[in-house]
């Protein structure tokens, strides 16, 4: 046989044309399709690898597709990257909330108004305002949409929410032109204690909000997702404003219908349960649950919302959580929240706080003082919170000392009314006599010195004179009370002025009597005289019978008002004139009471013998006597009994 031929091998199929697939990328694109999308440029890198057009489409369907891991390690397989590729970098780096890696790998791009506008979107999430708007104020010239709505949030972030208006004006815009410029622009007035104005504005910018979506054609429940933080804005500005009740109906509305985004949804939870306080901690904390990541058995925010929410509004988030646990006396748990919050938030005074109420609850009050004094000077800007909180724990466990040292650290507040009266109290609990005398005499002189109309100098100096007063510096006391009529000349001065000085001496106290203006009606009395009386003697005759004659009077005047005659209201269908038989006049008495009663008979079978034939039947009186006299030793003792009960 003739050998077979070898078959020909196969030759693979031509690949399409670079046009045709990129037209077919293209329109994977204009659909939204960026995981067909991302296919479909692997396989034009496949034919052509350094194809830089497919590796920038493959880049941006993978950001769309919120792949950013994926995004960066296609910016990384390429030898030589272009100039753009570092700002694609430093998005997908700042969408993962990486802020400094991505501001790093901003400053490779060349600075233009795309990379300056996502440079201050990175310092507004690191907490930058001023460098933020310092940037928005450059970017002011250039057309940049939503760049005043960015404005006003970063100012109010920064604390700057009087500045608002004139941002506004520079921009020659009305708070009212968006929902977003106008709840923004509500905020800076809550900021401002405007909440009535702020409660207006919201209103307007719901209303603005609907019209405007839904001539956009948007679905229901996307525009009331898109609302979302306005209701919760609104229900804030309801407990600012003291309507408690509305602001729990909305908060627990819009919990329980869930069509919120989640980051409105946890500001709402956050604000009822710091609402209701210490009442029903378990359901709080469970709605709190709701915030934490599934997979993870420890508290901790789900990713998402910890990319969404602000510091701050993250740190009310835990330390409410921490004081639900100590309310519901779960020490444990809330010591190993306790114990993560300073990595989470370095440069915040509250994880110290917390930390030093669970030392209070776990009565280690002298350990919460000496961490309040440590991280009192490690942040020295933010000290008087921690002084005060070291104040009052120290008050509390009985160490007036401490306390008042606290309070001494903390020069804006040293001589206002109120710090200097509890100064004095603590140290005079502390038996430092002296040492309030000072505080006293440097409040005193502080006061003299202020220039302002607001000057509490009078009600320092009546202080520290009834305190010297009190404590036998009768001659302090009585310059204090000198000075005090002089500047003030209160006959309430004079008259402790004439006490005090009269312990020292006497003529002089009489001549600041005579200061006294005498009271009208009291010329013509013997001071002398009235002191021999013996008091006042009860007057018989004439005043009494005066009064009798009234009591008369009143009771001629009571006798001659006749009485009004009304007319008898009957029954409903009672007829006066045709009564019909007179009602039973035993109706009101017992059935056993009336004449008709007839009691029941008797039944005859109680009276038969029961029992065998032949059997003797005793009667129950002469059963009760045997059994008496069986047992005499029990009657005697109840006999005693009863008879020491009457007795």
């Amino acid at each position: 046989m003739a050998p077979k031929p070898k078959p020909t091998p196969s030759q693979p199929p031509a690949p399409p044309p670079l046009e045709d697939l990129f037209t077919t990328l293209n329109k994977h694109i204009q659909a939204s399709s960026f995981t067909n999308a991302v296919k479909l440029t692997d396989q034009i890198l496949s034919i052509a690898p350094g194809d830089e057009d497919a590796l920038r489409c493959k880049i941006v369907a993978l950001i769309k597709d919120d792949r950013f891991d994926d995004a960066i390690s296609a910016i990384q397989s390429s030898r030589t990257p272009p100039e753009d590729f570092h700002f694609l970098k430093a998005y997908c780096l700042y969408k993962q909330n990486k802020l400094d890696e991505a501001l790093e790998s901003l400053q490779k791009h060349e600075t233009n108004d795309e990379t300056m506008l996502l440079e201050s979107q990175i310092l507004y999430r690191l907490g930058k305002m001023d460098a933020c708007l310092d940037i928005y104020q450059k970017l002011q010239k250039s057309k940049i949409d939503m760049l005043e709505i960015n404005s006003v949030a970063a100012l109010v972030m920064a604390g700057r929410s009087s500045e608002v208006q004139g941002w506004l004006d520079s921009f020659r815009v009305k708070a009212t032109s968006s929902f977003e410029l106008a709840y923004n622009t509500a905020c800076s007035l809550i900021q401002r204690n405007k909440y009535t104005d702020a409660e207006q504005l919201l209103l307007s910018g719901r209303r603005i909000g609907q019209e405007s979506l839904m001539e956009d054609n948007w679905p229901d429940e996307d525009i009331e997702n898109e609302l979302s933080p306005i209701a919760v804005q609104l229900g804030y500005v309801q407990q600012l404003l003291g309507r408690k009740q509305d602001a729990i109906e909305a908060y627990v509305d819009m919990i329980k219908r869930d069509m919120a985004d989640e980051s409105s949804i946890a500001v709402a939870i956050n604000n009822l349960v710091s609402l209701k306080g210490p009442k029903d901690v378990s359901d709080s904390l469970k709605k709190l649950d709701r915030l934490k990541e599934k997979e993870i058995q420890s508290f901790r925010l789900a990713h998402g919302l910890d990319l969404k929410l602000s510091a701050k509004e993250k740190e009310a988030i835990y330390a409410n959580r921490v004081l639900l646990l100590l309310h519901a006396n779960k020490i444990d748990q809330a010591r190993e929240l306790v114990s993560a919050l300073p990595d989470m938030f370095p440069e915040s005074i509250v994880p110290v706080l917390l930390q030093a109420a669970l030392l209070v609850r776990e009565n280690k009050a002298g350990r919460a003082e000496e961490i309040l004094a440590q991280f009192a000077g490690k942040f020295p800007e933010k000290s008087q919170v921690l002084y005060l909180a070291r104040a009052q724990v120290a008050a509390a466990a009985g160490h007036p000392h401490i306390a008042a040292d606290s309070l001494t650290k903390i020069p804006d507040i040293q001589h206002m009314p109120a710090t200097v009266a509890t100064l004095v109290c603590l140290k005079e609990r502390a038996n430092d006599v002296e040492g309030a005398a000072v505080v006293l005499d440097s409040a005193t002189k502080w006061w003299s010195n202020v220039m302002t109309e607001d000057n509490k100098l009078n009600i320092i100096t009546q202080e520290a004179a009834s305190f010297k007063l009190r404590h036998g510096r009768e001659e302090d006391a009585a310059k204090l009370y000198e000075e005090l009529v002089k500047s003030q000349g209160s006959i309430e001065a004079l008259v402790w002025l004439i006490t005090t000085v009269a312990r020292l001496d006497v003529v002089k106290a009489e001549l600041y009597e005579k200061q006294l203006k005498t009271l009208p009606g009291l010329k013509g009395i013997d001071v002398d005289s009235l002191e021999r009386t013996s008091g006042v003697k009860r007057v018989e005759g004439p005043p009494h019978a005066g009064i009798a004659e009234m009591n008369e009077e009143a009771k001629n005047k009571t006798k001659t008002k006749k009485k009004r005659k009304r007319k008898p209201r009957y029954p409903k269908g009672f007829n006066p004139a045709n009564p019909g038989p007179p009602p039973d006049p035993e109706r009101w008495l017992p059935k056993r009471e009336r004449s008709t009663f007839r009691p029941k008979r008797k039944d005859k079978r109680a009276a038969q013998v029961r029992g065998s034939q032949g059997a003797v039947v005793r009667d129950k009186h002469e059963a009760g006597a045997s059994s008496n006299q069986s047992n005499p030793k029990s009657n005697q003792a109840s006999t005693s009994k009863g008879a020491t009960q009457s007795a």
